[in-house]
């Protein structure tokens, strides 16, 4: 088998050597065809087939060259594709090992630019609802821009002529190359987080789509969407387009015509605030004279004050006087009823009694007028006093005389004649204050 097979290889060799021939003498290359069969796995990494009207080769693009385009790959993209020719050895296949892809018929950055438009545009990124309104009269500007242009000075010019009593805040940022984007959003955050302004210009001077593609990065676009202090973009010249200037809620063509949209000319403010002090002065006067001429009509239909005044005062003093009467006659009444329950307060406990007439005389008092607070202090000051009668007339009083109470000490009972003791017993008498134990000596009856 040997002698009649000397040189078998095996599919490997054989693929191997494949490899190695078409990486020799096929040097890189460029390729146009249509992208199709596009798929891509989590690794990044980019599979396609590129074909035409009658062939295709699979191609290959990692996922280093990836993160390098400024467009995304789809289906149906016709491209010139830069790259060179290898062998998948597991499968036999051979491919393009891609480093480079190109749009056909149209530049890569107005590809990016078409592509991310049209996917910020379906999240809702450019929606006119959503925009807000620039401050008439702004007190604090924010402005995102090189501090090396001549963007900034147009800005800072215009500005202080216009209106000067703005206060300017610089947030200084790169407006092109690789850091651009990520600075300019950064300022976005920043002064929105520092709080206080009123209004933000972001942009710069005019360039080449590369020199402004920063104002089409998506980080920028999102930055400037979701600021809370209204945008203006003001990013190239006037035929420029940015996807900065949609996002913004205001589009300036220029950064000098942005100065003249966020602050109103001071001469012009000025001008206006006159002109409406003059017509608000003759309002005014207008309305004070129509005023006048009403009072004066008025005041000719309307009776004298003076006189409608002395009506009412009359009116008072005849209910006052009214009053007084219904209050004398009142008074008059209780001193009666006083007097009818007098004679019964001696024979009846004066303390429970007292609280009786109290209570009697509380709910009568509840029914009348509340105003009659003074007499009712007056039957309360009279029965005061006749208290201070009854305790006059108590026994107690009358120890408190001088007199004595004088018990038998045998039975204890109070001792009203001399003849009810004999001598050698002993009594007890009760004094105001305290008690004496006697002994009897002699009794000396009544003569």
């Amino acid at each position: 088998m040997a002698e009649l097979f000397p040189s078998v290889l095996t599919v490997s060799a054989l693929t191997r050597q494949i490899r190695s021939t078409f990486e020799k003498f096929f040097p890189p290359l460029w390729v146009e065809g249509e992208i199709s069969n596009l798929r891509c796995p989590s690794s990044g990494h980019r599979y396609f087939t590129l074909k035409d009207q009658s062939s295709q080769v699979r191609a290959v693009l990692f996922r280093s060259q990836v993160e390098r385009l400024k467009f995304a790959l789809q289906d149906g993209l016709n491209v010139f594709v830069f790259g060179r020719l290898s062998v998948y050895e597991p499968r036999g296949d051979y491919q393009l090992l891609l480093e480079a892809v190109e749009p056909k018929g149209i530049g890569v950055l107005q590809l990016a630019f078409i592509q991310l438009k049209a996917k910020l545009e379906a999240e809702g990124f450019f929606d006119a609802s959503e925009k807000k309104v620039l401050p008439l009269y702004p007190q604090r500007i924010g402005l995102v821009t090189s501090t090396s242009g001549a963007a900034i000075h147009d800005l800072l010019t215009i500005i202080h002529r216009r209106w000067p009593l703005a206060e300017v805040l610089i947030a200084p940022v790169s407006v092109q190359g690789d850091e651009a984007a990520g600075q300019i959003a950064k300022a976005l955050g920043m002064l929105n987080q520092l709080g206080g302004l009123d209004v933000l210009i972001v942009g710069r001077g005019g360039g080449s789509l590369e020199d402004l593609w920063a104002f089409n990065e998506e980080i920028v676009v999102k930055a400037i969407a979701s600021s809370r202090i209204p945008v203006v973009s003001a990013v190239g010249h006037e035929t420029d387009l940015t996807l900065s200037d949609l996002a913004a809620d205001y589009r300036a063509p220029t950064p000098s015509a942005a100065a003249e949209l966020v602050v109103p000319d001071c001469s012009t403010v000025k001008y206006h605030l006159g002109d409406q002090r003059v017509r608000l002065e003759r309002a005014m006067r207008s309305l004070c004279v129509a005023w006048r001429g009403q009072v004066k009509a008025l005041t000719g239909r309307l009776p004298e004050p003076r006189l409608v005044l002395g009506q009412f005062v009359q009116q008072v003093d005849e209910l006052d006087r009214q009053l007084y009467v219904q209050m004398k006659q009142w008074c008059r009444n209780l001193q009666v009823q006083l007097l009818n329950h007098q004679s019964t307060i001696w024979e009846r406990n004066p303390k429970f009694e007292i609280h009786r007439q109290q209570l009697a005389l509380a709910e009568r008092g509840i029914r009348l007028v509340r105003g009659m607070s003074d007499c009712i202090l007056n039957r309360r000051h009279q029965s005061e006093l006749w208290m201070s009668q009854l305790n006059q007339l108590s026994p107690l009083a009358v120890l408190a005389r001088g007199y004595s109470i004088v018990h038998n000490m045998k039975n204890g009972k109070v001792l009203k004649q001399s003849t009810e003791v004999s001598a050698g017993e002993s009594v007890r008498a009760r004094l105001h204050e305290g008690e004496l134990i006697c002994l009897v000596q002699r009794t000396h009856p009544s003569t």
